[in-house]
């Protein structure tokens, strides 16, 4: 594959689908905060994924010791009007998903949920026993006013820090200590309303793991996916979106994670990923399909994606 200079233009997919708006007849929005991290809030329940906030910069992540930036933490929880949780859910344990999590909880009040990866970054940061969720393949979980459904998947490759986390982490702690644990594919299902949503958080899937299972919409994580072949991406849409039957997808995981929330996001450079090529390729596969592919989701906006069936 030969090598692409600088990133992609945002500007050259403003022309997808709109997400539409929260109105007061939500039964839940559901609010992009960056990376993977997604808000889904009914008014009286609300539940986090990952809540990676802090963002280091490409140098201090290669270079130092990473730790929590609480100011940034706090910034975030105001920006998008979080006060309590009642979960905070790591798909998987790299620190791009998994850094914040267990300050995310301390501060909101929620449970931290993962697999035993996440239970150590939990223990490492001294939240209590009783505030950590241990979760195997298959488990429902009931949170507040959801149920969570994990359900086994693989990391996008190259999966740089693969393996599961084999100590309490306490922070500072180098990056490659974020071992990835188990990659999760969760369905979520908002028990008033039937609403049901897939975060699929990392571009990778093994065959058939979510057969039987179905979503309304799929939050799709794209990171790396570009630099896969058409087929491969092809596989992936077969084994998320048309396994699941979903009508609406939302892209996620395309944003610079080495910048912070305070500037405006931009995608990953082509040297980590080729963001143009996914969607191009994901575009005919909704297309063909018949779909909603929702642009690339603003960050910090309430949205209703079940409002545009």
């Amino acid at each position: 594959m030969r090598l692409r200079w600088g990133r992609p233009n945002l500007r050259a997919h403003e022309a997808m689908a709109p997400a539409a708006s929260s109105s007061p007849a939500s039964a839940v929005t559901v609010s992009f905060l960056g990376v993977t991290t997604l808000l889904f809030d009914d008014g009286e329940s609300a539940i986090l994924t990952d809540g990676f906030f802090s963002r280091p910069s490409m140098t201090r992540t290669l270079l130092t010791p990473l730790r929590t930036d609480p100011a940034r933490v706090d910034y975030a929880l105001k920006r998008a009007g979080i006060d309590t949780l009642d979960a905070v859910v790591c798909a998987h344990c790299h620190y791009d998903h998994a850094l914040d999590s267990a300050l995310v909880a301390q501060r909101t009040g929620a449970v931290l949920v993962g697999d035993e990866s996440t239970a150590l970054i939990g223990r490492g940061a001294e939240l209590h026993p009783s505030r950590i969720a241990t979760v195997q393949p298959g488990d429902e979980l009931e949170l507040g006013h959801y149920t969570l459904t994990f359900v086994e998947s693989e990391h996008s490759t190259p999966n740089r820090m693969h393996g599961a986390v084999d100590r309490a982490l306490a922070q500072p702690v180098r990056v490659k200590a974020y071992k990835c644990g188990a990659a999760w594919s969760i369905l979520v299902a908002h028990n008033a309303s039937a609403q049901t949503a897939l975060v699929h958080s990392s571009a990778g899937f093994r065959s058939n793991m979510l057969s039987g299972r179905t979503a309304d919409v799929a939050y799709l994580a794209v990171g790396q996916l570009g630099h896969q072949s058409r087929s491969y991406i092809e596989q992936y849409w077969a084994q998320t979106v048309t396994a699941v039957g979903a009508h609406t997808v939302i892209l996620t995981h395309w944003d610079d994670f080495f910048r912070p929330l305070t500037a405006p996001l931009r995608a990953l450079p082509y040297a980590f990923d080729d963001l143009d090529a996914s969607i191009k390729t994901l575009s005919d596969c909704a297309r063909r399909d018949g779909v909603r592919l929702v642009e690339l989701p603003t960050l910090w906006r309430r949205t209703d994606p079940w409002a545009t069936r």
